[in-house]
């Protein structure tokens, strides 16, 4: 495949036959970049079923149509960070410390309440991390991993992560996302994201993670080397959107361990599927979410939003292994004041969670929530 802008002027090629077609002629020209499809018929010497096929491109000022239907632009990253191009991933704010792109909440980013769901804040989360390490010009052939840590066989893998949440978008809203990373410990890294409104630039939510190395084809943690920490060192911003997991670890509030007799919910049988699956050959951390929410009662999902949670990640999953989902609920009243690092909405429920292998109850991830009533969607959802 090669790329090419779209044509100014109008152009019509027709070919047919043959085992491929090829259209456009590469050339310069300003704004987005569209591909040059090589078409293959995929029979053996004629079309598909043996007949030859007849394909029509047509570039009219800019709009590409094949066979008569519009068709869209290949949009390429550009790495300058430069400009407002609606096509670009995004762009370096701040003298490049701090990276910002904007998503569309799409209809199957949604859920019952027409509102984007936790999944869909963590995926877009990590959609901007990974574009951050792309367009930095650091990356090598890892998911996310820069070129020293691809000549050495390492990958990123998270251990903790926070989300807290004011008001969740709907279908249709353009939101506006900006990350950095910054150094946690010896051995591992910071990154933390902001999420405003377009529109309004109010932040609706806020969320801070910690990664540290791992060897991906050994999956034993190791330190950061030092050609390594040089690639990221000038990427780091000392900047903390929300206090750190750590910082209310330091303040006694451990994620507490769910077990049969703790648990009020437990949902078993939950199968990772081969879709849940990463590149770096496990279950993604974003899937969790699914899973945790699987074993929380249906009233509190319908009457309540998920206004914070913290994963804390604690072993690899994989497509072979079940797993069961614990739950335990509590109300407001029940618990001590939470630390600084809850979320900003003060929550009226509060739950622990825990994600095990249903063989051998060994941990894979514990989290802790905080949900509020829907009857305050006036504060925090602002919706009809």
């Amino acid at each position: 495949m090669a790329t090419m802008p779209a044509p100014q002027a109008a152009t019509r090629v027709v070919a047919s036959g043959g085992r491929r077609l090829v259209f456009g002629k590469p050339e310069k020209a300003k704004g987005g970049r569209l591909l040059v499809r090589s078409c293959d018929d995929g029979g053996g010497g004629g079309g598909r079923n043996g007949r030859r096929v007849g394909v029509s491109v047509e570039a009219v000022n800019g709009a590409v149509k094949l066979n008569g239907a519009a068709v869209v632009a290949d949009v390429r990253p550009s790495v300058d960070g430069g400009g407002g191009d609606a096509f670009r991933l995004g762009k370096f704010v701040e003298g490049r410390l701090v990276y910002r792109q904007q998503f569309v909440i799409r209809s199957y980013e949604i859920g019952p309440d027409r509102t984007a769901t936790m999944e869909t804040i963590m995926n877009l989360l990590q959609e901007t991390a990974l574009n951050h390490v792309m367009c930095s010009g650091l990356a090598g052939d890892g998911f996310g991993a820069t070129r020293q840590m691809s000549l050495r066989k390492l990958i990123w893998v998270v251990t903790r992560i926070n989300i807290q949440v004011d008001k969740y978008s709907r279908w249709g809203d353009v939101v506006e996302i900006d990350t950095w990373v910054a150094s946690s410990g010896k051995n591992g890294m910071r990154r933390d994201w902001i999420i405003r409104d377009r529109d309004t630039k109010n932040m609706i939510a806020g969320a801070t993670s910690n990664w540290v190395m791992m060897n991906r084809e050994t999956r034993r943690l190791s330190k950061i080397p030092e050609e390594v920490r040089q690639e990221v060192l000038p990427f780091y911003l000392d900047r903390s959107i929300i206090i750190t997991a750590a910082d209310a670890d330091a303040g006694g509030r451990k994620i507490e361990k769910l077990t049969d007799s703790t648990a009020e919910h437990i949902r078993s049988g939950l199968a990772p599927r081969w879709s849940d699956m990463d590149v770096n050959q496990h279950v993604n951390n974003v899937k969790y979410i699914g899973w945790i929410l699987e074993s929380v009662p249906l009233d509190v999902l319908e009457d309540y939003h998920l206004t914070s949670i913290t994963l804390d990640y604690r072993r690899e999953c994989h497509q072979s292994q079940l797993l069961e989902s614990l739950t335990s609920m509590t109300t407001t009243t029940a618990e001590p004041p939470l630390p600084a690092a809850s979320s900003r909405c003060s929550a009226d429920l509060h739950s622990t969670h825990l994600i095990r292998q249903q063989d051998d109850g060994a941990e894979i991830v514990r989290a802790r929530a905080e949900w509020r009533g829907k009857e305050h969607r006036g504060a925090m959802m602002n919706q009809p």
